[in-house]
């Protein structure tokens, strides 16, 4: 194995920044040459081959695309990144095209430039492709993208269960993909013939929630002008997905409780029951334990629909998931719109994993989708992401709602009263908590009674 350093060729006309860039790379490890202009490595280039080459734009004399393909034809192997404060799409697009690996922008972060040189070299090796993500990590499981511990958790837990009639309850955030994973437990088991049908419980009004459920005959209320059939009967011999099944109310968890007991279904208006063979999968965003310690929740309905727990990690704690659905999802797009959008860079990646996605899967989705749609290059640069990134959850939520947006602070803002309006939320929150109780809210709020004492007289 070679454990020599790997050598970058610096190229850029400004002295400065040629010397920061060779001490930052040489205190990393690595064998710097650098050259003022592009004639000057063009030169060296003719006498010496590099594993890297790290460029600006503009040299003055020559570009840095002229030095691209003077070290590409030199060495295809040679790994290429280009650096510009003049950066615009069309030129880093170009860059690419031409074989750069990467186009960051100056002013750029010492850490992220340093991780653009590891994943470069990384690629260095003939026959490796940036754009390719290796067969054994792209995993699938059925229409569920990912190969993170807490996806593969999930797919054991799919292949263990999917084959009983046992009921389901998959929790996690709004985006996590819950439905995918009821559709895959049931496309796995012994029903994947028979009907898949999903229920919103928190889209339907709750007057009509009775009937969707179980059906009703003719006449049983004002426009029930023919017998309808139910879901469960629809879903009978297969699956019911019960999304959202926090909003159910309280009468209607009593009657899906006795669905459920009995295996039997009565049509609104009707006197006769309905058997049914259903396997129920229901899913939440809410801790459905605390629902039902509020009351919210029958906790004998949350015992006989969570038999089997899953529960599905937020994206941010899949991070390495990222890359893996960011391909699929620009690959699914630029087919669906005829668009020849190949790959986003590894810059425009970076940007992904720094996020934190608090709409998941479905934000991720949604964001590549409308970088597509936007894009006129062939590939998907940072540009093209920070549209929506940049300007989500720019705001802090104080008292009564009252959202203050970060953007603002160019503006001038008066930082003590926003700091005191924040205060007051959370101090309202524990109070609402402990149910007034100032010791246990203090607890909560890791100070001392005696602060939180204080505090709460300089609110009101």
């Amino acid at each position: 194995m070679n454990s020599r350093p790997a050598s970058i060729l610096v190229v850029d006309d400004e002295l400065s920044m040629r010397e920061f860039l060779d001490l930052m790379l040489t205190q990393a490890g690595y064998r710097v040459t650098c050259a003022k202009n592009g004639k000057q490595a063009l030169k060296i280039i003719k006498s010496k081959s590099f594993d890297l080459l790290l460029s600006d734009i503009r040299l003055g004399d020559l570009t840095g695309l002229d030095v691209l393909r003077a070290a590409k034809k030199k060495d295809p192997n040679t790994v290429v990144i280009m650096i510009s404060a003049y950066s615009t799409t069309e030129i880093a697009v170009e860059a690419m095209n031409e074989g750069a690996f990467d186009f960051v922008p100056k002013p750029f972060d010492n850490n992220e430039l340093k991780l653009a040189i590891k994943k470069a070299l990384e690629f260095r090796s003939p026959g490796k492709s940036r754009e390719k993500i290796p067969k054994d990590q792209f995993v699938h499981f059925g229409k569920i993208i990912g190969n993170s511990p807490g996806m593969r958790r999930v797919y054991e837990t799919i292949n263990q269960i999917a084959k009983t009639k046992t009921n389901v309850l998959i929790s996690g955030e709004s985006g996590t993909g819950k439905e995918l994973i009821a559709r895959a437990i049931h496309d796995t088991s012994d029903r994947a013939g028979a009907p898949f049908v999903v229920v919103n419980c928190g889209g339907i009004p709750e007057t009509l929630m009775e009937s969707e459920f179980f059906g009703h005959v003719k006449g049983s209320f004002t426009g029930a002008s023919a017998d309808k059939k139910g879901l469960f009967e629809a879903a009978d011999t297969g699956t019911i997905f019960l999304d959202e099944i926090g909003e159910l109310s309280l009468m209607l968890q009593v009657k899906l409780l006795r669905a459920i007991q009995e295996r039997m279904v009565k049509p609104v208006g009707g006197t006769r029951e309905i058997p049914v063979d259903v396997r129920i999968i229901s899913a939440t965003n809410k801790r459905l334990e605390d629902e039902v310690i509020d009351g919210n929740f029958r906790e004998d309905l949350f015992f006989r629909l969570n038999v089997i727990p899953i529960k599905v990690p937020p994206l941010r704690d899949r991070k390495g998931d990222i890359q893996l659905l960011a391909t699929h999802f620009t690959e699914k797009y630029a087919a669906g719109m005829g668009k020849d959008i190949a790959k986003l860079s590894s810059y425009a990646l970076d940007f992904l994993n720094r996020y934190s996605f608090p709409g998941n899967v479905r934000e991720l989705e949604n964001l590549i989708e409308r970088s597509v749609a936007l894009s006129s290059t062939n590939i998907i640069l940072p540009e093209s992401l920070t549209i929506s990134m940049h300007k989500k959850r720019r705001w802090i939520e104080g008292v009564k709602g009252r959202r203050f947006n970060l953007d603002d602070v160019s503006q001038g803002v008066d930082l003590d009263k926003i700091l005191a309006e924040i205060e007051g939320a959370y101090l309202g929150k524990a109070m609402e908590i402990s149910g007034g109780n100032k010791s246990r809210a203090a607890e909560l709020l890791g100070i001392s009674l005696r602060s939180i004492r204080y505090r709460l007289t300089k609110q009101e």
